[in-house]
């Protein structure tokens, strides 16, 4: 599998080049051209005081964007120590890898910030907060393309080490009410990762026939295989949210789907799947104007279902399903992490870091030559 090349960096980033571009570029044309007289003196006076002034512009916004990462952060070796010292490394030598170093301490913190309890209820948490970040989306952005190159090479390394088909796999199951943000999750997080690495799966209602088998086998057909990311739209978890709120099971069928699922997800893990397990929170009145973009929008009308007004009209026995659901299948093999999701920067950024801190306690390791390397090098020199 090739490795993805990281093709975001941040924004501050880019202004702090276009900046000092276009102030060598200005002192340039102007020593080229070799102005003379106080003219040609006075103008390029000028020309550097305009440059400097803007380049100071963009270390203040720099300082802005870096100073919530600095003291969100817990502490990391090498990481700078203040804002300034942070910005001065920036202007020196690369935004993207100083952001790295204050990244890595911040995947741990969303775990701890996001992990559900025994307790749990969404009514109690709020679906506009930003648990473990005090920044906003430009940091946001900054902190995921930061995380982007170290999440490419643990994924390259997890398909590598399960060559022979064998080894470890991830699965992450991204559940929410409609509107709450999945599609952005696939393209703005999974689609960060190489595609031949990730293998997508979406459950829509269950067919004729799933219907007759049951309800884990769908979704044990959809696990991922040795070396890949799998990533659920919706889950099994749909069989004690909808089947339970719509009446479409007795309910001593779905109370019983909770130990049935433990014992799958034990199983999983048991056998080297990691299971990252997110809901993304969202509030009932940003679902109000989500839906509501989709209608005044001919080009968001693809996205609008009717069902999910009807659904909408359910909102406290989905809060109530969920909440039950949330309790009862939260382990530590297999742990939940309530998201919330009216900030859609918000939820990417966690979706990201919580997929980063698994895969780094995964720590996939290259695997090592089944040839004779300094024999492979001579036979090409001669070749």
């Amino acid at each position: 599998m090739g490795k993805k090349k990281d093709k975001h960096s941040r924004e501050d980033e880019k202004d702090l080049d276009a900046t000092r571009r276009a102030s060598r570029d200005d002192v340039d044309e102007k020593t080229a051209k070799k102005t003379e007289g106080k003219s040609g003196k006075k103008a390029e006076k000028k020309a550097h005081k305009k440059a400097e002034k803007k380049l100071e512009k963009q270390r203040e916004k720099a300082k802005k964007a870096l100073a919530n990462l600095v003291e969100a952060a817990d502490p990391v070796d090498g990481a700078p120590e203040s804002v300034d010292e942070a910005v001065e490394q920036v202007l020196a030598t690369n935004a993207h890898a100083v952001v790295a170093d204050v990244a890595d301490s911040v995947a741990s913190t969303f775990v701890g910030a996001l992990r559900v309890g025994p307790d749990v209820r969404l009514a109690d948490i709020d679906p506009s907060s930003t648990p473990g970040f005090t920044g906003d989306r430009d940091d946001a952005e900054a902190l995921m393309a930061a995380a982007a190159p170290e999440i490419a090479e643990l994924q390259e390394r997890l398909y590598a080490e399960s060559r022979d088909g064998e080894g470890r796999s991830v699965l992450l199951v991204v559940q929410g009410l409609d509107t709450a943000g999945k599609g952005g999750i696939m393209r703005h997080v999974v689609g960060l990762l190489d595609p031949q690495g990730v293998a997508i799966h979406a459950f829509k209602q269950p067919t004729a026939e799933e219907r007759r088998r049951p309800f884990l086998w769908r979704i044990r057909r959809a696990l991922p295989e040795p070396g890949m990311i799998g990533v659920f739209d919706r889950s099994h978890y749909e069989d004690v949210l909808v089947a339970r709120v719509d009446n479409l099971v007795p309910a001593s069928t779905w109370r019983r789907r909770y130990g049935q699922i433990r014992t799958f997800e034990n199983s999983l893990t048991a056998s080297g799947t990691t299971l990252v397990k997110v809901m993304l929170h969202i509030g009932k009145e940003e679902q109000g104007e989500r839906l509501a973009e989709r209608l005044a929008r001919p080009d968001k009308h693809w996205k609008f279902n009717p069902g999910d007004i009807d659904t909408r009209r359910k909102w406290e026995a989905y809060e109530e399903a969920y909440d039950e659901a949330l309790a009862k299948t939260s382990t530590d093999e297999a742990p939940w992490y309530v998201v919330p999701a009216n900030h859609k920067w918000y939820a990417r950024l966690a979706v990201q870091q919580l997929l980063l801190d698994a895969l780094r306690r995964l720590d996939p390791q290259w695997p090592a030559a089944t040839f004779d390397v300094e024999e492979q090098k001579a036979r090409l020199a001669d070749s």
